[in-house]
């Protein structure tokens, strides 16, 4: 709970990623998952960078497909259309609703997306949290 606190606070700014930071991790990205990237808030793209960073920490220097997946573990949460107040709800109250739904499948979404873009499937099965490499991406999200 305590990161989902913490997450919170860094939601409250709307600053776009550090430019070297937005860099980096458009060189990991394949062009239709430049385009998710982009499609992404600077909130989710910040905590997007951060989980992404943690990941190759705990997992050495990761290849390109898992460090896409880190950056795109929640690209599945556009399809809600939540902000940060719907988010906050849909974790409290559960799926209640479709577009809360939406949002606690997003991992599935993602991973569907990022599958008809022509993801490797090393990627989509990263972000659908299963394969090597999930527990090091789930431990990373913590942040």
């Amino acid at each position: 709970m305590i990161h989902l606190a913490r997450r919170f606070v860094g939601s409250l700014s709307r600053r776009a990623p550090l430019a070297g930071d937005e860099g980096w991790a458009s060189a990991q990205l394949l062009a239709h998952e430049l385009d998710l990237w982009r499609s992404m808030s600077n909130v989710d793209r910040r905590h997007a960078i951060e989980v992404a960073r943690q990941f190759e920490r705990l997992r050495g220097a990761g290849r390109r497909e898992e460090m896409a997946a880190a950056l795109l573990h929640d690209v599945g949460k556009l399809e809600s259309g939540l902000g940060t107040l719907g988010r906050m709800a849909a974790t409290i109250v559960g799926p209640r609703t479709r577009r809360f739904r939406a949002y606690h499948d997003h991992e599935r979404i993602g991973s569907e997306w990022l599958a008809a873009g022509g993801s490797s499937p090393v990627t989509v099965e990263l972000v659908r949290r299963s394969g090597p490499g999930a527990e090091a991406l789930t431990q990373a999200d913590q942040v």
